[in-house]
């Protein structure tokens, strides 16, 4: 993967798409390599996807 020359303006975080994670609740952007299935992604880190989904209510998320 090419580096972007460092006269290029590129892409700003800040205009790049967000979504929160449904597992800790932290917004998140969007990544390079996430491109091709971008409307699938639900969490933010391999540990959160471990977690799995908080279900309100349940053990995790009342921290036990």
């Amino acid at each position: 993967m090419p580096r972007k020359h460092v006269n290029d303006a590129g892409t700003a975080k800040r205009d790049l798409p967000q979504k929160t994670c449904v597992s800790c609740g932290k917004p998140f952007a969007w990544r390079r390599k996430w491109a091709r299935d971008w409307d699938q992604v639900k969490f933010c880190s391999d540990r959160c996807r471990s977690v799995g989904e908080v279900r309100p209510g349940g053990p995790a998320a009342r921290g036990s």
